[in-house]
């Protein structure tokens, strides 16, 4: 199986390539987003902006890029596409309103378009995985603590699986065995677009932490930035660039008299902070964390992460054998094994369904024959 991913942050697409028997992961990649098609994701995600034509020229751009990263990955790994049994397509998210806005439906939008994914690669594709759980009442996500708990299963105590994307969100494997899981608000997002705006341009993200590393974190504006509803919304909930995008920003460029070095450093404490604030909705705090997403590659937030969280252990899911940027990718491949098995793939304990539900749409290619053969053998 093969699971992509490409994260609000739209910094790259991630495919993984997992065992379909034992789940564990036997090639990852990340691959660049061509500059071009980043500024129009980023664009077009813009809750200001509603073109339905660049809408659809750019899901079917995003759809050739998937499959160019896919054909690329498994000649890294010289495996052909005849020895993959389906790809498990994220999509690029450019709206998320599980709450509906103005009176309307729910609803979730993710592109990158399965139909060219199957067409280019020959193999059977697993899309939009989250507009079942918001039919079923649900907020689409997080859909990840689903892959966790069998990613993670041996586990000591209470483990937090955090993953540092453009948005955070955090998976609780709690002792008694139950699954907490729910989004905490920004995790690189509001850096990477504060970064891009100090740098004019030149930097789409603080390497290491550099920048922030260097200056003390405005007290009074990160109080003011902790006011954020979500972040005190109790769960279950879900977020996107709706609510940490353009504004976040624009308010800490507006605040005065403080250093640049110091606003990218609140930006900083603010994704910290914003985790921590939200273990009081946990049933109880755990004694391990571990890492995962971009994030990860940011040393100052790792550092300043793991000493808002002491005296728990925190470290990256590698000690797992997953390295932390491969952990998505790789739950949307077990998510999409599922999603052909014809079985539950959501917890609607985390994301407020009315129950949980097979979520995922199937678009059959060349390999559909074996597909259902594969099916066939597995559910009798």
């Amino acid at each position: 199986m093969i699971g992509i991913m490409s994260g609000t942050s739209c910094d790259g697409i991630d495919v993984a390539i997992m065992d379909v028997d034992s789940h564990k992961l036997i090639h990852f990649s990340e691959l660049p987003i061509p500059a071009e098609l980043r500024e129009s994701c980023l664009r077009i995600a813009e809750p200001s902006l509603d073109e339905i034509d660049q809408l659809g020229s750019l899901d079917r751009a995003l759809g050739m890029a998937f499959a160019q990263a896919v054909l690329t990955t498994l000649k890294e790994k010289d495996i052909p596409t005849q020895h993959v049994l389906a790809i498990g397509n994220h999509g690029q998210t450019i709206r998320h309103r599980p709450q509906g806005i103005s009176g309307g439906h729910p609803f979730t939008l993710q592109i990158g378009c399965a139909a060219t994914l199957a067409e280019q690669t020959g193999i059977t594709v697993v899309s939009d995985f989250r507009s079942r759980d918001i039919a079923a009442g649900g907020e689409g996500a997080p859909l990840v603590p689903f892959a966790h708990q069998t990613l993670f299963a041996n586990h000591d105590g209470a483990t937090a699986i955090l993953n540092i994307g453009g948005i955070a969100n955090i998976t609780s494997l709690n002792a008694d065995g139950s699954i907490q899981g729910f989004d905490t608000g920004p995790g690189n997002m509001v850096m990477d677009a504060l970064m891009l705006q100090l740098s004019d341009g030149r930097y789409a993200y603080d390497k290491n932490g550099d920048l922030a590393s260097t200056g003390e974190t405005c007290q009074a504006l990160l109080d003011t930035l902790l006011q954020h509803p979500f972040i005190h919304q109790k769960p279950p909930k879900s977020t996107g660039r709706e609510a940490f995008g353009k504004d976040i920003v624009d308010r800490i460029l507006a605040w005065s008299d403080i250093s640049d070095a110091a606003r990218m450093a609140t930006a900083c404490a603010l994704t910290v902070q914003s985790i921590v604030k939200q273990i009081i909705f946990l049933k109880e705090p755990p004694k391990r964390w571990l890492v995962c997403g971009g994030g990860v590659r940011n040393t100052h937030l790792m550092q300043t992460l793991s000493h808002a969280l002491t005296p728990a252990e925190v470290s990256s899911t590698q000690q797992y054998g997953i390295p932390p940027e491969a952990v998505e990718a790789v739950s949307f491949a077990l998510l999409a094994q599922q999603t052909l098995l014809g079985k539950n793939n959501t917890l609607a304990e985390v994301t407020g369904a009315h129950h949980a539900v097979c979520g995922g749409q199937i678009t059959p290619s060349d390999n559909w024959q074996q597909v259902s053969q594969w099916i066939y053998e597995n559910n009798h």
